[in-house]
């Protein structure tokens, strides 16, 4: 019988800082996040390096003293990638590379080569060697004799691999070349957009990994792909669904992050077209995430930069079967009580009480409320027929027992 072949994760360290705006809590959190990054681009993590600072060292981000203790680990234990928790400077990623002398990688970088390895279409591979490009331009500078791009693992994906030669010149020309090729897909999805007729559409909007893509497969019947990493999807999915009697078009997008790169966004404008020419936004939220409530703000600041903070908007809280608070003794006098021991119904009795009946509580993996689920789509969903078509002899059935 043959062994199942094991994966061989590349090994990684990371480094974050604590700082005047980022306190220690704040940081772990940030980590956490940061290897879950690194576990989707192919990573192991091995050790964590916080040092606390009052701003980011300008020349190598942490202290000399932090760095020699970073040095000496990666050294014995064979590092292969040293990972940042924020941006990098072109100045701070070259010479960290002297210093460390292997992979040096921002939080940027990290995300960067996620999309790199999830882009599937054309149109996503376009747009993410667009990001790479814009990122890789200021750090052209001693970067391939230090990171000898040929042997890949994580970070060494998308260009460059094949053209250590690569300059400036040819980079910039290589940016003209890919942004003149998205306008024309933006016109090509723009027409597709416009030929999808008067129909109702429907946006599935949300921070990464909160079971957006698990959704859409079960509204829709349709096989999205989806896996418990971050980014599992970067090509929107629409597909026509029909509840009761009524159709609508039905988006599934690309998962918001903290600290999203500017290149992808940029990059990213038309998939997120989709959610600007959207009827009715579907906020999917992992409400088992410890930090769910700064996903939510994440993920409407980020609605607010692209002009659809206004948008009507239902909260889809998801995961409700791995929701479990956490507990407090009875006879505990000590432990302050916090929302992290708040069971759905004091979370239903706290701010989610003003959003009313636009707070919804599923699992999308279990199909747990997924009658309520649809019968509140419905409803939206008609309201924005019948005042788009005041005219139409649509017929909605009062109940919607067949749903």
């Amino acid at each position: 019988m043959l062994e199942k072949k094991s994966i061989d994760y590349e090994k990684a360290v990371l480094v974050g800082v604590i700082t005047q705006t980022q306190d220690e809590t704040k940081v772990n959190e940030y980590l956490d996040e940061l290897e879950f990054l690194t576990y989707t681009a192919g990573g192991e993590v091995k050790k964590r390096f916080v040092q606390r600072i009052d701003v980011p060292n300008p020349k190598t981000y942490i202290g000399s003293g932090k760095m020699e203790e970073v040095e000496h680990y990666v050294k014995e234990n064979e590092i292969g990638s040293v990972i940042f928790d924020d941006e990098l400077t072109p100045a701070q990623q070259n010479n960290i590379e002297k210093i460390l002398r292997c992979k040096i990688l921002d939080r940027t970088g990290l995300i960067l080569d996620i999309f790199a390895q999830r882009a599937q279409t054309s149109y996503a591979r376009t747009q993410v060697e667009l990001a790479q490009y814009e990122y890789l331009l200021p750090r052209l500078t001693g970067l391939w004799t230090h990171l000898e791009r040929q042997r890949g693992g994580i970070g060494m994906r998308g260009p460059g691999e094949t053209e250590i030669e690569t300059d400036r010149r040819i980079v910039r020309d290589r940016i003209a070349l890919l942004k003149k090729k998205l306008v024309k897909i933006d016109r090509q999805m723009e027409t597709q957009r416009g030929n999808r007729g008067a129909l109702v559409r429907v946006a599935l909007v949300g921070y990464t990994n909160v079971g957006k893509s698990t959704l859409m497969n079960v509204i829709s019947k349709s096989e999205v792909f989806a896996e418990n990493k971050l980014f599992a999807t970067l090509d929107t999915t629409v597909r026509k669904v029909v509840i009761g009697n009524l159709p609508f078009l039905l988006s599934d997008t690309v998962g918001f992050i903290r600290k999203l790169p500017t290149q992808l966004v940029e990059s990213f404008k038309s998939t997120l077209d989709e959610v600007r020419e959207a009827d009715l936004l579907l906020h999917v939220v992992d409400i088992s995430h410890p930090n769910f409530e700064e996903h939510i703000a994440s993920v409407n600041q980020i609605l607010g930069e692209i002009g659809c903070a206004e948008k009507k908007t239902i909260m889809v809280f998801n995961k409700i079967d791995q929701y479990h608070p956490e507990t407090i003794e009875e006879d505990d006098l000590v432990t302050e009580r916090t929302s992290a021991h708040f069971t759905l119904e004091e979370w239903k009795n706290t701010w989610f009480n003003k959003i009313g009946d636009r707070a919804l509580f599923i699992s999308a993996l279990n199909k747990e409320n997924l009658e309520e689920f649809r019968k509140r789509v419905y409803d939206e969903v008609r309201d924005i027929h019948v005042t788009r078509f005041p005219y139409n002899n649509f017929l909605y059935p009062e109940h919607l027992d067949e749903l």
